[in-house]
Protein backbone atom coordinates (compact mmCIF):
# COMPACT_ATOMS: atom_id res chain seq x y z
CA UNK A 1 0.00 0.00 0.00
CA UNK A 2 2.50 2.61 -1.12
CA UNK A 3 1.70 6.32 -1.30
CA UNK A 4 0.73 7.61 -4.73
CA UNK A 5 3.57 9.48 -6.50
CA UNK A 6 2.18 13.03 -6.25
CA UNK A 7 1.77 15.04 -3.02
CA UNK A 8 -0.08 18.33 -2.55
CA UNK A 9 1.70 20.99 -0.46
CA UNK A 10 1.10 24.66 0.32
CA UNK A 11 3.67 25.38 -2.43
CA UNK A 12 2.02 23.23 -5.10
CA UNK A 13 1.98 19.60 -6.20
CA UNK A 14 5.27 17.70 -6.23
CA UNK A 15 6.57 14.17 -6.54
CA UNK A 16 6.56 12.32 -3.22
CA UNK A 17 10.36 12.11 -3.02
CA UNK A 18 10.69 15.89 -3.50
CA UNK A 19 8.68 16.87 -0.42
CA UNK A 20 10.76 17.75 2.67
CA UNK A 21 10.32 20.02 5.69
CA UNK A 22 12.89 21.67 8.02
CA UNK A 23 13.65 20.16 11.44
CA UNK A 24 12.02 23.19 13.07
CA UNK A 25 8.51 22.35 11.87
CA UNK A 26 5.87 23.10 14.49
CA UNK A 27 3.84 20.00 13.71
CA UNK A 28 6.91 17.86 14.40
CA UNK A 29 8.09 19.73 17.49
CA UNK A 30 4.83 20.73 19.17
CA UNK A 31 2.05 18.78 17.45
CA UNK A 32 0.90 22.29 16.51
CA UNK A 33 -1.51 21.40 13.73
CA UNK A 34 -4.64 19.61 12.61
CA UNK A 35 -5.44 16.88 10.10
CA UNK A 36 -8.16 15.01 8.24
CA UNK A 37 -8.53 11.57 6.68
CA UNK A 38 -10.95 11.29 3.75
CA UNK A 39 -12.20 8.07 2.15
CA UNK A 40 -12.07 7.43 -1.58
CA UNK A 41 -14.18 4.63 -3.02
CA UNK A 42 -13.35 3.55 -6.56
CA UNK A 43 -11.17 6.64 -6.84
CA UNK A 44 -13.80 9.17 -5.73
CA UNK A 45 -13.75 11.30 -2.57
CA UNK A 46 -16.62 10.59 -0.19
CA UNK A 47 -18.00 13.48 1.91
CA UNK A 48 -14.95 15.61 1.11
CA UNK A 49 -16.63 18.92 1.91
CA UNK A 50 -17.76 17.70 5.35
CA UNK A 51 -14.19 16.69 6.15
CA UNK A 52 -12.77 20.01 5.00
CA UNK A 53 -15.41 21.96 6.95
CA UNK A 54 -14.20 20.11 10.06
CA UNK A 55 -10.57 20.82 9.13
CA UNK A 56 -11.31 24.54 9.05
CA UNK A 57 -13.20 24.32 12.37
CA UNK A 58 -10.25 22.52 13.96
CA UNK A 59 -7.86 25.14 12.58
CA UNK A 60 -10.01 27.94 13.99
CA UNK A 61 -10.10 26.20 17.39
CA UNK A 62 -6.29 26.33 17.65
CA UNK A 63 -6.20 29.87 16.18
CA UNK A 64 -4.50 28.69 13.01
CA UNK A 65 -5.27 31.15 10.21
CA UNK A 66 -5.72 29.37 6.87
CA UNK A 67 -4.52 31.55 3.96
CA UNK A 68 -6.66 29.80 1.32
CA UNK A 69 -10.33 29.00 0.99
CA UNK A 70 -12.16 25.68 1.02
CA UNK A 71 -13.09 25.87 -2.66
CA UNK A 72 -9.48 26.44 -3.66
CA UNK A 73 -8.40 23.47 -1.54
CA UNK A 74 -11.07 21.25 -3.10
CA UNK A 75 -9.82 22.14 -6.58
CA UNK A 76 -6.25 21.27 -5.61
CA UNK A 77 -7.30 17.96 -4.03
CA UNK A 78 -9.24 17.05 -7.17
CA UNK A 79 -6.12 17.81 -9.21
CA UNK A 80 -4.08 15.61 -6.85
CA UNK A 81 -6.55 12.79 -7.39
CA UNK A 82 -6.40 13.26 -11.17
CA UNK A 83 -2.61 13.33 -11.34
CA UNK A 84 -2.38 10.18 -9.24
CA UNK A 85 -4.97 8.48 -11.49
CA UNK A 86 -6.75 7.01 -8.47
CA UNK A 87 -9.16 4.25 -9.49
CA UNK A 88 -9.20 2.06 -6.38
CA UNK A 89 -10.38 2.36 -2.76
CA UNK A 90 -7.99 4.67 -0.90
CA UNK A 91 -7.61 7.35 1.74
CA UNK A 92 -6.48 10.95 1.55
CA UNK A 93 -4.34 12.16 4.47
CA UNK A 94 -4.26 15.94 4.83
CA UNK A 95 -2.26 17.81 7.49
CA UNK A 96 -1.91 21.50 8.23
CA UNK A 97 0.50 23.00 10.81
CA UNK A 98 1.44 26.45 12.02
CA UNK A 99 4.57 26.29 9.86
CA UNK A 100 8.37 26.10 10.02
CA UNK A 101 10.03 28.60 12.37
CA UNK A 102 12.81 28.72 14.98
CA UNK A 103 11.60 26.77 18.00
CA UNK A 104 9.49 28.87 20.37
CA UNK A 105 6.38 27.83 22.26
CA UNK A 106 4.58 31.07 21.40
CA UNK A 107 2.96 31.51 18.00
CA UNK A 108 5.31 32.89 15.30
CA UNK A 109 4.64 36.48 14.29
CA UNK A 110 4.29 35.48 10.64
CA UNK A 111 1.34 33.42 9.42
CA UNK A 112 2.87 30.85 7.08
CA UNK A 113 1.19 27.45 7.59
CA UNK A 114 2.51 24.23 6.13
CA UNK A 115 0.12 21.87 4.37
CA UNK A 116 0.57 18.52 2.74
CA UNK A 117 -1.80 15.87 1.47
CA UNK A 118 -1.24 12.47 -0.08
CA UNK A 119 -3.32 9.53 -1.27
CA UNK A 120 -2.68 5.97 -0.18
CA UNK A 121 -4.54 2.88 -1.44
CA UNK A 122 -6.60 1.25 1.32
CA UNK A 123 -8.98 -1.66 0.86
CA UNK A 124 -12.26 -1.87 2.74
CA UNK A 125 -12.26 -3.83 5.99
CA UNK A 126 -14.71 -6.39 4.64
CA UNK A 127 -13.75 -9.20 7.03
CA UNK A 128 -14.25 -7.00 10.10
CA UNK A 129 -17.47 -5.48 8.73
CA UNK A 130 -18.91 -8.94 8.08
CA UNK A 131 -17.92 -10.81 11.23
CA UNK A 132 -17.31 -8.09 13.82
CA UNK A 133 -14.31 -7.35 16.03
CA UNK A 134 -12.98 -7.70 19.57
CA UNK A 135 -12.29 -4.62 21.68
CA UNK A 136 -10.76 -3.77 25.04
CA UNK A 137 -11.54 -1.15 27.66
CA UNK A 138 -8.92 1.38 28.75
CA UNK A 139 -8.91 4.74 30.55
CA UNK A 140 -9.39 7.91 28.53
CA UNK A 141 -6.40 10.04 29.57
CA UNK A 142 -6.59 12.57 26.73
CA UNK A 143 -6.94 16.35 27.01
CA UNK A 144 -10.21 18.26 27.27
CA UNK A 145 -10.42 19.34 23.62
CA UNK A 146 -11.00 16.07 21.80
CA UNK A 147 -13.40 17.78 19.38
CA UNK A 148 -10.32 19.26 17.68
CA UNK A 149 -8.76 16.84 15.19
CA UNK A 150 -5.27 17.74 16.35
CA UNK A 151 -1.92 16.07 15.77
CA UNK A 152 -1.57 15.34 19.51
CA UNK A 153 -2.44 11.65 19.34
CA UNK A 154 0.01 9.98 21.73
CA UNK A 155 -2.71 8.78 24.18
CA UNK A 156 -4.65 7.37 21.21
CA UNK A 157 -1.53 5.64 19.90
CA UNK A 158 -0.83 4.04 23.28
CA UNK A 159 -4.44 2.87 23.61
CA UNK A 160 -4.43 1.39 20.11
CA UNK A 161 -1.14 -0.38 20.79
CA UNK A 162 -2.58 -1.88 23.96
CA UNK A 163 -5.48 -3.21 21.89
CA UNK A 164 -3.10 -4.70 19.31
CA UNK A 165 -0.98 -6.37 21.98
CA UNK A 166 -4.10 -7.92 23.50
CA UNK A 167 -5.29 -9.22 20.13
CA UNK A 168 -8.12 -6.71 19.74
CA UNK A 169 -9.15 -4.37 16.93
CA UNK A 170 -9.90 -1.27 18.99
CA UNK A 171 -9.61 0.22 22.47
CA UNK A 172 -12.82 1.70 23.93
CA UNK A 173 -11.97 4.71 26.10
CA UNK A 174 -13.78 5.65 29.31
CA UNK A 175 -13.58 8.39 31.94
CA UNK A 176 -14.50 7.05 35.38
CA UNK A 177 -16.58 4.32 33.76
CA UNK A 178 -18.34 6.59 31.25
CA UNK A 179 -17.62 5.56 27.64
CA UNK A 180 -16.41 8.40 25.42
CA UNK A 181 -15.17 6.89 22.14
CA UNK A 182 -12.56 4.58 20.66
CA UNK A 183 -8.88 5.33 20.14
CA UNK A 184 -9.69 6.09 16.49
CA UNK A 185 -13.46 5.63 16.26
CA UNK A 186 -16.85 6.56 17.66
CA UNK A 187 -18.67 3.93 19.75
CA UNK A 188 -22.39 3.07 19.58
CA UNK A 189 -24.64 0.92 21.76
CA UNK A 190 -27.94 -0.62 20.66
CA UNK A 191 -30.57 -1.47 23.27
CA UNK A 192 -34.19 -2.32 22.51
CA UNK A 193 -33.63 -1.25 18.87
CA UNK A 194 -32.49 2.23 19.97
CA UNK A 195 -29.01 3.54 19.10
CA UNK A 196 -27.07 5.37 21.81
CA UNK A 197 -23.79 7.28 21.52
CA UNK A 198 -21.89 9.87 23.54
CA UNK A 199 -23.07 13.44 22.86
CA UNK A 200 -20.93 15.56 20.52
CA UNK A 201 -19.22 17.47 23.32
CA UNK A 202 -15.57 18.53 23.65
CA UNK A 203 -14.89 15.03 25.06
CA UNK A 204 -15.16 13.32 21.66
CA UNK A 205 -14.37 13.90 18.00
CA UNK A 206 -17.65 14.22 16.13
CA UNK A 207 -16.85 11.77 13.34
CA UNK A 208 -18.16 12.28 9.82
CA UNK A 209 -19.52 8.72 9.75
CA UNK A 210 -21.01 9.35 13.20
CA UNK A 211 -23.04 12.23 11.72
CA UNK A 212 -24.10 9.96 8.85
CA UNK A 213 -25.28 7.24 11.26
CA UNK A 214 -27.50 9.83 12.93
CA UNK A 215 -28.91 10.68 9.49
CA UNK A 216 -29.38 7.01 8.56
CA UNK A 217 -31.27 6.35 11.80
CA UNK A 218 -33.66 9.21 11.04
CA UNK A 219 -34.25 7.85 7.53
CA UNK A 220 -34.81 4.29 8.79
CA UNK A 221 -36.99 5.27 11.75
CA UNK A 222 -34.45 3.99 14.29
CA UNK A 223 -34.43 6.02 17.54
CA UNK A 224 -31.07 7.78 17.99
CA UNK A 225 -30.14 9.07 21.44
CA UNK A 226 -27.04 11.16 22.16
CA UNK A 227 -26.55 10.11 25.76
CA UNK A 228 -23.50 8.87 27.64
CA UNK A 229 -23.47 5.24 28.78
CA UNK A 230 -21.23 3.24 31.07
CA UNK A 231 -18.83 0.37 30.66
CA UNK A 232 -21.40 -1.79 32.45
CA UNK A 233 -23.99 -0.81 29.84
CA UNK A 234 -21.64 -2.10 27.13
CA UNK A 235 -21.77 -5.59 28.59
CA UNK A 236 -25.60 -5.54 28.67
CA UNK A 237 -26.02 -4.17 25.13
CA UNK A 238 -28.03 -5.92 22.43
CA UNK A 239 -25.49 -4.73 19.85
CA UNK A 240 -22.37 -2.59 19.70
CA UNK A 241 -20.63 -1.05 16.74
CA UNK A 242 -17.93 1.49 15.91
CA UNK A 243 -17.54 3.97 13.09
CA UNK A 244 -14.69 5.85 11.45
CA UNK A 245 -13.67 7.06 8.02
CA UNK A 246 -11.27 4.16 7.49
CA UNK A 247 -13.49 1.49 9.09
CA UNK A 248 -16.98 2.61 7.97
CA UNK A 249 -19.40 0.73 10.30
CA UNK A 250 -17.97 -2.32 12.10
CA UNK A 251 -19.85 -4.54 14.58
CA UNK A 252 -18.28 -5.09 18.00
CA UNK A 253 -18.83 -8.65 19.17
CA UNK A 254 -16.64 -8.69 22.28
CA UNK A 255 -15.45 -6.24 24.96
CA UNK A 256 -12.57 -7.57 27.05
CA UNK A 257 -13.79 -11.07 27.96
CA UNK A 258 -17.50 -10.32 27.51
CA UNK A 259 -19.13 -11.61 24.32
CA UNK A 260 -22.00 -9.36 23.20
CA UNK A 261 -25.20 -11.39 22.96
CA UNK A 262 -24.66 -14.17 20.41
CA UNK A 263 -21.26 -12.89 19.35
CA UNK A 264 -22.56 -12.04 15.88
CA UNK A 265 -23.45 -8.71 14.22
CA UNK A 266 -26.99 -7.56 15.00
CA UNK A 267 -29.91 -6.49 12.82
CA UNK A 268 -29.68 -2.75 13.56
CA UNK A 269 -25.96 -2.68 12.77
CA UNK A 270 -26.54 -4.54 9.52
CA UNK A 271 -29.30 -2.11 8.52
CA UNK A 272 -26.99 0.84 9.12
CA UNK A 273 -24.20 -0.85 7.16
CA UNK A 274 -26.60 -1.23 4.22
CA UNK A 275 -27.55 2.45 4.49
CA UNK A 276 -23.86 3.38 4.51
CA UNK A 277 -23.20 1.34 1.35
CA UNK A 278 -26.12 3.00 -0.42
CA UNK A 279 -25.04 6.49 0.66
CA UNK A 280 -21.45 6.03 -0.50
CA UNK A 281 -22.63 4.56 -3.81
CA UNK A 282 -24.73 7.69 -4.36
CA UNK A 283 -21.70 9.86 -3.54
CA UNK A 284 -19.48 8.11 -6.09
CA UNK A 285 -22.16 8.03 -8.79
CA UNK A 286 -22.86 11.75 -8.48
CA UNK A 287 -19.34 12.70 -9.59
Amino acid sequence: MSVKPYVLTDRGIFRYEQVTYPMEERGLQFGDGVYEVVRLYRGTYVWLREHLDRLYRSAAAIRLSVPFGCEELIEQLEELRRLNDVQEDAILYLQMTRGSFPRNHAFPAENRPNLYAYIQPMARKTEEMTHGVRTILTKDVRWEYCYIKSLNLLPNVLAKQEAVERGAFEAILHRDGVVTEGSSSNIFLVKNETVYTHPATARILNGIVRTKVKQFCAELGIPFVEEAFSTNDLREADELFLTSTTSAIIPIIQVDETVIRSGAPGAVTKALQAAYRQATQRETQNI
